[in-house]
């Protein structure tokens, strides 16, 4: 009988820091497999849906964009009234519904025809999902302990990124094949996804609050919508979300249309923008579990940033060699930026939220995100790609004014809130 070598200095330095990776608790283990399973399948449609839609549906691109700058309308007006349903109905079970109606709207695409049916689809869908969201916000506020719910927040993105990415490559077969039975097969097991996910919410904590006398009372009568401060906050951490915008769609166009770059480098930069959150956004939450530091980093990612936005501006007149680097160089920042900027953005939302109504507050929370989605392409092509350097320089002090506005009006927040939590922030 042989035995196995003994471990080495070497190999148990690697084991341990293979655990490292992992979530220290079994609630965020368990949502890392759901959000895994989940994003896989996100990242098969979202990869496919446009051309589905005009190749296989008929629609035009003009029918399509239209389409789905409604539906994310509908998305932001959706996020904050299914958050506060989910505070009196609990998280998980409003999240299950969410994710079970979201399966069945996902296949009624199949059944789509004609402009006016894809809308209403579209629409639900996408209502669906921006409920999905802030519901599963809430549940987070209310499942992992306050100490660990920035950096469990932090595990969730990595693996939603490595999700995504892998659907986007296993969408590429169906891109290949191009037959409507190909798209609508990776539509249902996006949809297999959603069911697959609901149940795996089962054991998990049921985030519903106390009821009767033992129920907290939420501190404002109209609730989230008479925070002043927090809607301060939203609005300001909805202006740096607009930097998503920039990788998926303002760098591919400014590369492609005003630089001498080969168009492969666009894959570059979000390959690298994937990779380095993959890697570091746990470890860009260190220290980031309170409001004020919190701003400060917040501050930080908006100058950082800014810089992203100089450095992209300055790839315009470049030879293909150096065009390359500055363009990578710029996505190195802007995934630093966008680091800070997540994590400081969760501990925000998480900690100056009121207790007794977590999915009303990440509802609008989650509704700013969702506005900033909706109007960012058309801002962010309509500045830099329009008027180039000078456009690219508008968008970074936006973003340098937005992070350093967050750190007065987080002062101000923290003014209003209880003094236990001003204290303990």
């Amino acid at each position: 009988m042989t035995t196995a070598p003994p471990d080495t200095p070497a190999t148990v330095t690697l084991r341990t820091r293979l655990v490292g990776l992992l979530p220290d608790d079994r609630v965020t283990r368990r949502l890392a497999v759901q959000t895994l399973v989940n994003t896989l399948g996100n990242g098969l449609f979202m990869t496919t849906s446009a051309v589905f839609f005009t190749r296989s549906v008929g629609l035009s691109a003009v029918q399509v964009g239209l389409g789905l700058t409604i539906a994310g309308a509908c998305g932001v007006a959706a996020g904050m009234p299914l958050g506060q349903l989910a505070d009196r109905l609990g998280a998980r079970r409003m999240l299950a519904v969410l994710y079970l109606a979201q399966a069945v709207g996902l296949l009624c695409y199949a059944l789509v025809g004609s402009f006016p049916a894809f809308l209403v689809v579209a629409c639900l869908v996408t209502m669906l999902d921006a409920g999905g969201r802030a519901v599963k916000n809430a549940l987070l506020a209310t499942a992992l302990p306050a100490e660990s719910r920035v950096r469990g927040r932090a595990y969730l993105r990595a693996v939603t990124n490595v999700g995504i990415g892998a659907g986007s490559a296993l969408a590429a077969f169906a891109l290949q094949i191009d037959t409507r039975t190909g798209y609508l097969t990776l539509i249902a097991v996006d949809a297999a996804t959603f069911v697959v996910t609901a149940l795996l919410l089962r054991g998990l904590p049921a985030g519903t609050p106390a009821r009767g006398a033992d129920r907290p009372k939420p501190a404002r009568r109209f609730g989230a919508l008479s925070d002043p401060a927090f809607l301060a906050i939203t609005a300001l951490n909805g202006v740096l979300a607009i930097q998503f915008s920039l990788i998926d769609v303002t760098v591919p166009l400014w590369v492609v249309g005003h630089t001498k770059a080969p168009a492969a480098v666009v894959s570059a930069i979000m390959l690298t923008n994937t990779v380095l959150i993959v890697l570091f956004q746990v470890r860009a939450t260190r220290g980031i579990d309170r409001p004020a530091p919190a701003a400060r980093v917040a501050r930080r990612s908006g100058l950082l940033l800014a810089a992203a936005c100089v450095v992209f501006g300055l790839a315009h007149g470049l030879g293909p060699v150096w065009a390359v680097v500055v363009l990578v160089g710029a996505a190195v920042i802007q995934a630093v930026a966008e680091m800070l900027s997540s994590a400081a953005g969760w501990a925000l939302s998480y900690e100056l939220a009121d207790p007794a109504a977590p999915g009303a507050y990440q509802g609008l929370y989650n509704s700013g995100f969702a506005a900033a989605s909706m109007i960012a392409p058309a801002l962010t092509t309509g500045t830099a790609i329009r008027f180039g350097l000078p456009g690219w320089l508008l968008l970074g002090a936006m973003f340098a004014v937005a992070g350093a506005a967050l750190v007065p009006v987080t002062r101000w927040a923290l003014a209003t809130r209880p003094s236990t939590v001003e204290g303990t922030a």
